[in-house]
Order: C-alpha cells, then sequence, then structure tokens
C-alpha cells in the first residue's frame, strides 16, 4: 500500500521567518525583527477571525496590525509586501535531500499548508522536488489548527492513518490537531521551542535524518 507523508511547508520546509522579517525591513529598515516578533503575535488572531481569508489578505492584515503595534504606518501598497516576496522566500538547506530521500524510499509526498494555490506553485518550483498533492487553506476554507486540511487530504486521497506521518515545526498549528486525529507526526522543532514534546511520536531539530525517523515512527 502507498504511504504518505505530509508536511507543512513554510516554517518546516522554507524559511518563513526569514521571509517576514525581511519583507518588513524592506519597508522599515532594521524593524524585521520586531516586525516579525509582532506578526507572530497576530496571524492566529487573523485567522480565526477571517477563516475564509486569502492568505495574500491574512499576511497584509497581520502585518497591518504588527506595524500599529509598533507604532508604524503603512502606506496601502506596502501591505502586499510579504505576498510579493513570497515565492522567493528561501527553502531549508536540508529540504531537498530529505524529500528525495523519502522519494525514494518510496513514500508519496503532499503539502497541507496554510496558504493560497497560487503561492504554493511558485513555491513548489523552489523546493525542486516532486510533490504528489498540495491542500490549502483556499482549497478548505479555515487555517490550520482547524482540521480541514488533514481531513480533506484524508478525504480526497483515501488515506489511513496507519500509512500517514505528518512532519511539522509548528506544534500549534500542526501537531495538536494531528494527536487530535490520530496521526502519526513528527515535530521538527528547529526553533528549541518549549512546548509538551510528547504530543509528538518523534522530535527532530532539522529534516537531516527525516527518512530513519518517519519509518520509525510509521513502524511503531
Amino acid at each position: 500500500m502507498t504511504k504518505w507523508a505530509t508536511f507543512d511547508c513554510f516554517g518546516t520546509l522554507v524559511d518563513w521567518r526569514h521571509g517576514i522579517a525581511t519583507g518588513a525591513d524592506l519597508l522599515f529598515p532594521g524593524r524585521g525583527a520586531e516586525l516579525l516578533a509582532g506578526y507572530n503575535r497576530h496571524e492566529a488572531q487573523v485567522q480565526r477571525e477571517f477563516p475564509a481569508m486569502r492568505y495574500r489578505q491574512v499576511l497584509a492584515e497581520t502585518l497591518r496590525r504588527a506595524t500599529s503595534e509598533a507604532g508604524l504606518t503603512m502606506i496601502e501598497d506596502d501591505a502586499s509586501v510579504l505576498a510579493t516576496g513570497m515565492p522567493y522566500w528561501p527553502v531549508f538547506g536540508d529540504t531537498r535531500a530529505a524529500l528525495a530521500g523519502l522519494r525514494a524510499a518510496g513514500w508519496r509526498l503532499a503539502l497541507l499548508t496554510n496558504c493560497d494555490r497560487d503561492i504554493i506553485a511558485e513555491t513548489r518550483r523552489r523546493i525542486d522536488v516532486p510533490i504528489d498533492a498540495v491542500v490549502t487553506a483556499e482549497d478548505v476554507g479555515s487555517y490550520k489548527p482547524a482540521h480541514g486540511h488533514f481531513t480533506r487530504f484524508a478525504e480526497s486521497l483515501d488515506v489511513p492513518r496507519n500509512r500517514w506521518v505528518h512532519v511539522a515545526q509548528s506544534w500549534f498549528h500542526d501537531m495538536v490537531p494531528a494527536r487530535e486525529l490520530g496521526i502519526r507526526r513528527v515535530w521538527i522543532n528547529r526553533l528549541g521551542a518549549t512546548d509538551d514534546p510528547s504530543i509528538a511520536d518523534a522530535v527532530r531539530p532539522d529534516l537531516t535524518d527525516l527518512v530513519a525517523t518517519v519509518e520509525a515512527v510509521h513502524a511503531a
């Protein structure tokens, strides 16, 4: 039977923090790290308030709130800076080898991503490893940690839980809902977060030993 490894994209495969901070720094030089922290405080709330909003609009609204909190003023056109730059956000150095290794080991790959179809299409070009399926927030009308991405993926491809491992950096957006749904899960804790690691089946700091980790979690 087919084995599936699903991934969050931004933060797990692509350096989301670098992208947000660099985009904000284009508007307000020297303030990128501060605005990234503000962005992190506001994004989940924007997604809860507007679950059907396109991600490019979420980026804009969250950046507006972060800049306002910092006492900064954007002109209207500035709000598009993050969505415009997103196709160029850098892929982590361990991403391509890890994904290629999983494919070589017989795994099919999917992305469950809190972004729009057009954005992920551009990002797939940068990942440069074949992806077999994608589920976006635009497809399901909600943002993780809501369950829509996971249920759409399972139902549309008839994927049983015992043939599926989910891999992601975000404890809040991915590990929590995957656990709630009984999906095996690998937490890629790139940031050294202190959230409860026991809710994951495996915890790794990056993707360098991903094939062995996913295989072990699947076999457990």
